[in-house]
């Protein structure tokens, strides 16, 4: 939707109502409703929220111990400017348009430096300055539920897929479903959101959508509006979806692979029909870079807690820092060997990463081997799940945490102060399970303790 577009279809009553949105560390919209005629008096210059939008956790609360916000200082502003190329309609919302919004110091109108929208365009503009035009996109993966979050949290979350049985692939089984997921599928074709096709996936009431490619900040931009819109269409449709990777000990899990190449002028820099599986020497360095660095960036592709429950072996979800072909046990997947449309599909992240952050963190840890022009290892075979490998994903979220505040790569590509911000936002989640007593410890202590 052009800027022309809304003024349009404002004059004709179509829409009533604007979005304005940033993106939080945990990948969610948040910001404004504006009146539609209201917004055009801002569109162009700025609107203003608090600046503990991009420190808080998922509870919205409020913890000590980030440097950028405090109540000491205030909680003041931050600048929300619209970003009008994103403008778009949002076709599931009676007379709705939405807008994302770039997050600017209130002051200076600097950018933010942790924002996550901010840190992916900052690693696109050293992409560019390299000669790349880096290229995306993801899988979002995640499980419908009969009844909507409220009822399922009034009900005690005793959750019930909407299906009863592994539909990976099932005609029949998902054709049960069309009543959400088509309207997923067309009302965000009609966002603008690329949507290719949905499928079943490898558990009982789980669904993936699928988004043709496009360059990185679009690529997070269709995922982020995707995942919310599935969201609020399954709750318009009596049922509730969740991007938790891993919602019961005895289910697989939700990932959100990502696949990545680097292209110049229109073609695909990674593909080399003179070499070997037609890979070119810049995907080896770039390839290279991703191992190296895996264990750096591992808390941008499994932020909580939780995300550590899905890496099980035989669950299709990673444990080794290995790269194969064509190989689903490995942490990072060659695909389309042989022909123009060779990529890397990193297969760690969980469902519930921050696309931005993720993105943005594969992108330096690339960038980084072919400034280094590291060499690629020769490709794993087998089933990685038995191999003893000493370079493993990290365990849990406090070892993620802790490669995450030593990585020398990403205080060089991110900065000291966003490195920080993220590592505080790790030891939140941390301290806070830390002080829960889950119904695991009660059941298995309360009387054999």
């Amino acid at each position: 939707m052009t800027f022309d577009d809304l003024k349009s279809q404002i004059e004709t009553g179509e829409i009533d109502t604007v979005l304005t949105c940033l993106v939080d560390m945990q990948g969610r919209l948040m910001g404004k409703r504006f009146h539609a005629e209201a917004f055009l008096e801002i569109a162009d210059s700025e609107t203003h929220c608090c600046n503990y939008l991009l420190a808080t956790d998922l509870e919205m609360a409020t913890p000590d111990g980030y440097a950028s916000t405090s109540w000491q200082g205030g909680y003041g502003d931050y600048v929300m400017k619209p970003d009008l190329s994103t403008l778009r309609p949002v076709p599931w919302l009676e007379g709705t348009a939405l807008v994302l919004c770039d997050v600017l110091d209130h002051h200076t109108h600097a950018p933010i430096p942790f924002s996550p929208r901010e840190l992916l365009k900052a690693q696109v503009t050293r992409a560019k300055s390299m000669g790349f035009d880096p290229i995306m996109a993801t899988e979002l993966e995640f499980f419908l539920f009969e009844g909507t979050h409220d009822q399922i949290a009034q009900n005690g979350f005793r959750l019930q897929p909407i299906s009863n049985y592994n539909e990976d692939y099932h005609i029949f089984q998902t054709t049960k479903e069309e009543p959400i997921m088509r309207p997923i599928r067309n009302h965000l074709r009609a966002m603008g959101i690329p949507v290719e096709g949905s499928k079943g996936e490898a558990e009982a009431g789980q669904e993936e959508l699928n988004i043709k490619y496009a360059d990185a900040l679009a690529t997070a931009d269709h995922h982020t509006l995707s995942k919310h819109g599935i969201k609020e269409i399954a709750h318009l449709n009596g049922a509730a979806a969740t991007f938790l990777p891993k919602w019961h000990r005895d289910r697989v899990g939700s990932a959100a692979h990502v696949h990545q190449s680097l292209w110049q002028e229109g073609t695909n820099a990674f593909f080399d029909p003179e070499r070997p599986l037609g890979k070119s020497d810049l995907m080896d360095h770039y390839m290279a870079g991703l191992i190296k660095y895996a264990p750096d960036y591992t808390y941008f592709m499994a932020p909580y807690v939780n995300s550590y429950k899905r890496f099980a072996k035989g669950t299709f979800a990673p444990t080794q820092i290995v790269w194969s072909v064509d190989n689903r046990t490995a942490a990072f997947r060659l695909c389309g060997d042989n022909t123009k449309a060779v990529r890397v599909e990193c297969r760690v992240p969980g469902s519930d990463m921050n696309p931005y952050l993720a993105c943005a963190a594969m992108l330096a840890a690339g960038l980084k081997g072919i400034e280094e022009k590291l060499s690629l290892q020769e490709p794993f075979t087998g089933d990685a799940y038995e191999t003893q490998n000493s370079n493993e994903i990290p365990n849990t979220l406090r070892d993620a945490k802790d490669s995450l505040s030593a990585s020398a790569m990403l205080r060089e590509a991110f900065g000291d102060e966003a490195v920080a911000h993220y590592t505080r936002a790790a030891e939140v989640e941390i301290e806070d399970f830390n002080r829960v007593v889950t119904d695991y410890e009660i059941a298995r202590g309360f009387e054999k303790a």
